[in-house]
């Protein structure tokens, strides 16, 4: 079985991995760089969606796939808060497209002000941490939970909920799975 990923980062693709071993042993991983189709910094929920969707529908066109994953971080505003809001999505040979959403929290005003202003959030946290990289790391969620939860692991319960979905769907259609 093989499995893409639409991306290089390391967060996200170690989350996908981790998940996908767990149910399928066998599965061979490919990751490539494609793009979200939606802003580098997508503001809504509904935007930060799309991405995943636009990620997974892309990098199964682009391989020979059994099943290919998108997932996209963004923000969304509620009430006078900016949070961080997480999708991820899975396309599947036969053309379903089944998507996910992970763990959201709000962001410190000093941050979000930031975001606001126009600049990314993974930019923002590494001059607000004074880290690099911290999008392939801990992330905003490692960072804003003291380290109690990272963004691979917020990525692994999206991808938890994706799996759950096609082997659900797989005992009950005539859905493609191939067996592992």
């Amino acid at each position: 079985m093989l499995v893409a990923i639409g991306t290089h980062n390391k967060a996200k693709t170690s989350a996908v991995e981790k998940v996908v071993r767990t149910y399928f042993p066998q599965a061979n991983f490919i990751h490539i760089n494609v793009e979200s189709g939606v802003a580098a910094q997508p503001l809504s929920t509904e935007e930060t969606r799309q991405g995943a969707i636009n990620r997974a529908k892309s990098t199964l066109q682009q391989t020979e796939a059994d099943f290919a994953f998108g997932l996209e971080g963004g923000v969304q505003r509620v009430d006078d808060e900016l949070y961080c809001c997480n999708w991820g999505a899975v396309a599947l040979k036969d053309g379903t497209v089944i998507s996910s959403a992970g763990a959201q929290f709000v962001l410190p005003i000093e941050v979000a002000n930031e975001v606001w202003a126009g600049k990314e959030l993974g930019p923002v946290m590494d001059a607000f941490a004074k880290k690099e990289n911290t999008r392939h790391h801990e992330g905003a969620i490692g960072i804003f939970t003291n380290g109690l939860i990272n963004r691979q692991q917020m990525f692994e319960h999206i991808v938890t909920l994706l799996v759950g979905q096609i082997i659900y769907l797989t005992s009950f259609s005539n859905v493609f799975v191939p067996k592992a």
